[in-house]
């Protein structure tokens, strides 16, 4: 209002002013410019001011939103940093049990296989330190013997001088008592001259006997080699993970009893690491069992529905690999003309083991043999070859017939028409009955060639040990044994016999019982040798 309001006054004042009602006008009209340059500074002020507010609430709001999202966006990253930090613990955990696991098996293992060395060496140790004791006693004793021997030698020649010359001075010995007495001393000779010529005679022909047999089986062994397997009546399957076991059981064990159901075989699961085991005495339905069961695992899809389905895929074509299997068997050997129900049984004994011997490989080796001493013998070696394939076919059916497999073999030979020959070598071949043919003699023998062959089957420390204490105890039952020793891995016996009750004759007669003995309650591969050893030794010093 100053700097227009100075105006006024100059207005009045200028000189040569005639007509004051211009310069009021000129003052209104100021007047109103100023009142209308304030109005629109007011107006301006205002709505710029208004204008500010809000564009500051905007950014404030628009602050506060970049907040938020900043504020959920970090919170998103935390959790999922968590997420990937848990995620990375868990992996690392489960990789430390699985190899935790691992380690702690092999170490299991080690320690098994450590303890059951370190039996072994005990009980060897055990046995060794029972020898020696007993060796050193046998010296004392034959030491202590042969000493009193050598005292009674002197003391019968004696007592025999005394003798002659006291017979020679009786004057009342009758001619009859003379006759007796000389004819008992002429029965003892010729009774030591008897069973010394029965015991010359028997080396003789055992010699002859063995050498010809001898030449006969080794040549048989030399042109026959087979390969054994050895398998148990337990099968295991490696699972990918023991998380497997868990999808195997299935839901409240349902699983586990649909496959157990399918396949008439025992699941057991325990403690051992990815592995399950399968346990029946039928080694056909074990090994479907097994396929059907990796079949499963790599299918991923375990439910009674599907187990069902594979195990009667698997079923039949087990079925189909059988007979494969035996035709294959007598495409090998040359054999033709058997009964499709003898082919199929012959098949099953791929999946059959005896002493850990494969039972189909074991019966062509016998075929092989048999064919072999038969073309050396001049029999009919086709028919040889038969008899030495089937003979351990009841085998095949074993475990779900009653009686022996000799008895089952003969009866299932008689029912599909097998020939004589053949039918009487499956009786034989365990001397279970009296043959009438040679074929069976040849099937026995190359039985036990294959059986006994290094290699060919495997026993159980434990069941060895039996068996020699058993073959001991034997002869240590017969009267006149001093000890006997088992030698040669348990085939040979040597026993040691007193002198004075044992005589050379009763020697032999007392090796032929004690063989006799052994053959009845023993079972063992090949064959064992017995020696009995009566020794006399008269010693003298000179001093």
């Amino acid at each position: 209002m100053g700097r227009y309001g100075a105006l006024i006054p100059f207005a009045e004042s200028r000189p040569g002013s005639v007509n004051p009602m211009p310069t009021t006008s000129m003052l209104v009209a100021g007047l109103l410019t100023v009142i209308g340059v304030v109005a629109g500074y007011l107006i301006g002020f205002f709505v710029t001011r208004s204008v500010g507010e809000n564009s500051l609430k905007n950014a404030r709001a628009h602050s506060q939103k970049l907040l938020d999202e900043a504020a959920r966006e970090a919170e998103t990253q935390k959790r999922q940093l968590l997420l990937d930090a848990k995620e990375e613990a868990y992996q690392s955990k489960q990789q430390f049990e699985r190899e935790s696991s691992r380690q702690n098996s092999e170490l299991m293992g080690r320690e098994k296989r450590l303890d059951e060395r370190e039996n072994n060496l005990h009980r060897k140790v055990d046995l060794i330190e029972k020898k020696e004791r007993d060796q050193k006693r046998l010296e004392k004793e034959v030491s202590d013997r042969e000493t009193a021997l050598a005292g009674r030698s002197l003391e019968m020649d004696r007592l025999a001088h005394e003798q002659n010359a006291r017979l020679e001075r009786i004057a009342k010995f009758t001619a009859e008592e003379a006759r007796q007495q000389l004819i008992s001393n002429m029965e003892g000779e010729a009774r030591m001259d008897a069973a010394r010529k029965v015991a010359e005679i028997r080396e003789t022909a055992q010699r002859e006997g063995q050498k010809e047999a001898r030449k006969i089986i080794t040549l048989a062994i030399q042109r026959s080699a087979a390969e054994h397997t050895s398998e148990t009546t337990v099968s295991v399957v490696n699972l990918p993970g023991d998380e497997m076991k868990g999808r195997i059981i299935g839901r409240e064990g349902r699983n586990i009893r649909a496959f157990e159901r399918a396949t008439g075989i025992d699941v057991i699961i325990d403690d051992t690491p990815e592995a399950v085991v399968l346990s029946c005495f039928d080694p056909v339905r074990r090994e479907v069992a097994r396929r059907s069961l990796e079949l499963l695992i790599q299918d991923g899809r375990i439910h009674p529905g599907r187990i069902e389905e594979v195990v009667e895929k698997t079923r039949r074509e087990m079925d189909t690999e059988i007979v494969d299997t035996g035709e294959r068997a007598l495409l090998d050997l040359g054999i033709t003309g058997m009964h499709p129900e003898l082919v199929r049984l012959l098949g099953r004994l791929r999946w059959r083991t005896s002493y850990g011997q494969n039972i189909l490989d074991h019966s062509k080796e016998v075929a092989y043999l048999c064919q072999i001493m038969a073309s050396e013998l001049g029999f009919d070696a086709t028919m040889a070859k038969r008899a030495g394939l089937m003979h351990d076919i009841g085998k095949a059916v074993d475990h779900e017939v009653e009686g022996s497999h000799p008895t089952i073999g003969k009866a299932l030979g008689e029912k599909y028409g097998e020939p004589g020959p053949v039918v009487e070598a499956i009786a034989y071949h365990h001397e279970d009955f009296n043959p009438q043919y040679l074929m069976a003699a040849l099937v026995q023998a190359a039985d036990a060639i294959s059986g006994a062959r290094p290699g060919a089957r495997r026993e159980s420390l434990e069941t060895y040990v039996k068996r020699l204490e058993r073959l001991e105890a034997i002869a240590d039952s017969f009267p006149g044994v001093e000890k006997s020793y088992a030698i040669q891995a348990g085939r040979e016996i040597r026993i040691m016999v007193e002198h004075r009750q044992v005589d050379d004759a009763h020697a032999h007669m007392m090796a032929t019982e004690i063989a006799k003995r052994v053959e009845k309650e023993l079972e063992y591969p090949g064959q064992i040798k017995v020696v009995v050893i009566r020794e006399t030794r008269a010693i003298e010093y000179a001093k």
